[in-house]
């Protein structure tokens, strides 16, 4: 099953295992059963320390990973390939006594949660968002031996994804019941578990002393932000939502000068690895509720804490833009989505459509031919916008159609999922409509700036306006990356932007400094 490099390198992985992990294995005569038969062979001959055994599961094919002594059990239903394969080693490690890196307060609070959780996970296996996912609820399933997770396969067990209707990856079911659809972290769980933890983390945070800097987002923008201000030997801080922003959802990137292939999550973990080198306190899942001055600027989360800061990086990134149509948030995640790469393999011989002819839009409907039975894309311009070598190639497939001029109206379904979509060929002014199962919309992004309206100056796009140093119209608040009026959208500008806007404020640090010494003498 695994070719002999990656047996090697798994062998030396498992000698970190410091007690005996048991696989359990429920195979059958198909194909892909054999394949995960295969799988744990190779990685019982890896280590003395596991052993496998086989008897009939509720899915087929299917490999718990167990820890005998502590009763813990980790599921992957399908073949833990792709990127899941990581998940697969690490809940081994995980399971076998190899340290969970978390915070201890964290493990703590994950052991003492009362009750019983029994989380199903789907998954497609080129869904770049559901390793972090699984591999939170594992940590979680290796810690408390009350809590399981089952990986599934959504590509693999179609039927079962069928009969739940899921249309979007990583959904996760805890006790038979819909828990959450898309990125989770173990902290959101922890605060939809534990409904005291989230007044916890805001005392926590109220305790915090005043920042020289706090950068707001975690993206490639901010994180070069705090790395250039820690370097400076400033208190700094970031405060995000999640780290990576939208980077984390990017599968391919051939773009970042001196690297010449790699993708959004591995880019996302070395951008936090690099920050943890230095000294900044990194405070996740907290979202950011408004800004205010008072002698000092503070930042007030939605979790009722409130930050202080000599001066503020705004790094709020940018999000998938919406159609705002009829029917498209009561049919998100039902057949509406924005993910291609996700949710593309749930709709396997399928029709769809995209919504976008720029560049994001034909790469989805050319990733999303070689799956779906049929792709439409509906452009709103008179001609496509995307790159002459990306037209070419989506033109040259002969189940992709393009329409331009084509206004979306509405999407329609059956009241579970979608089931067409409606335009109106703006030539004409007639109106149109094509049957399908599933929309993506491709059709750029919106900076998160909402909670700033009023507060800095913006573009009539939202967009906060800088200058070049990344200053605002507010001194010592300056802003970079997707969030900014920059006119280019990259993960290599945000960076220089996130380094030029940290440096804009060390320099005004400075000046105020001296300012205020003036005054004072």
């Amino acid at each position: 099953m695994l070719d002999a490099n990656v047996k090697s390198q798994l062998k030396t992985y498992l000698q970190n295992l410091k007690r005996p992990v048991e696989l359990v294995v429920s195979a059958d005569d198909s194909n892909k059963a054999q394949e995960l038969t295969s799988l744990a062979q190779d990685i019982v001959d890896s280590s003395d320390l596991v052993s496998v055994t086989y008897q009939q599961g509720k899915r087929t094919p299917s490999m718990s990973v167990i820890n005998p002594q502590a009763a813990t059990n980790i599921t992957f239903a399908g073949l833990p390939m792709g990127h899941e394969f990581t998940s697969l080693v690490l809940a081994l490690l995980h399971s076998g006594g190899h340290p969970i890196k978390l915070d201890a307060e964290i493990i703590e609070q994950i052991r003492m949660l009362p009750g019983e959780y029994h989380f199903e996970t789907y998954v497609s296996l080129s869904c770049q968002t559901c390793p972090e996912v699984i591999q939170a609820l594992n940590m979680m399933a290796a810690i408390n031996p009350n809590i399981t997770n089952v990986m599934i396969d959504g590509a693999l067990f179609q039927q079962e994804v069928s009969d739940r209707n899921i249309m979007s990856v990583p959904s996760v079911f805890l006790n038979g019941e819909a828990f959450s659809v898309g990125a989770i972290s173990i902290v959101e769980v922890l605060n939809k578990l534990d409904k005291n933890a989230a007044g916890r983390q805001a005392e926590q945070l109220n305790q915090k002393s005043v920042f020289d800097m706090l950068v707001v987002g975690g993206g490639p923008a901010g994180a070069a932000a705090a790395i250039y201000s820690a370097r400076k030997g400033l208190n700094t801080g970031i405060v995000a939502d999640k780290f990576g922003g939208q980077v984390a959802e990017t599968v391919g990137i051939e773009n970042f000068i001196s690297v010449s292939k790699t993708e959004g999550p591995k880019l996302v973990a070395n951008l936090e690895a690099h920050v943890k080198d230095y000294d900044v306190d990194i405070m996740q899942n907290q979202r950011a509720l408004s800004l205010a001055q008072n002698g000092l600027f503070d930042v007030t989360l939605e979790s009722g804490a409130i930050l202080s800061s000599k001066t503020i990086v705004l790094a709020t990134g940018a999000r998938w833009r919406e159609m705002n149509v009829p029917g498209e948030k009561e049919y998100r995640n039902k057949g509406v989505a924005y993910c291609p790469h996700c949710d593309g393999p749930l709709y396997k011989g399928k029709r769809v459509a995209v919504i976008g002819g720029g560049n994001s839009g034909i790469e989805a409907a050319i990733d999303l031919a070689n799956i779906v039975e049929h792709v439409t894309v509906l452009e709103f311009d008179s001609k496509l916008r995307a790159d002459d070598v990306l037209q070419r190639k989506a033109k040259s497939m002969g189940n992709i159609s393009i329409i331009t001029q084509a206004m979306t109206t509405e999407v329609k379904g059956d009241g579970t999922r979608v089931t067409s979509l409606i335009y109106t060929d703006r030539a004409t002014g007639e109106s149109n409509q094509v049957t399908l199962a599933g929309i993506f919309v491709q059709i750029g992004l919106v900076p998160n700036t909402e909670w700033l309206k009023g507060v800095v100056e913006m573009t009539p796009r939202g967009e906060i306006i800088v200058d070049g140093r990344g200053q605002t119209s507010i001194p010592g608040v300056f802003a970079a990356g997707d969030v900014t009026d920059t006119p280019y959208k990259q993960i290599i500008i945000a960076m220089g932007s996130g380094a030029s806007a940290s440096l804009g404020a060390f320099d005004y640090l400075i000046r105020h400094s001296e300012e205020e010494e003036v005054k004072a003498a």
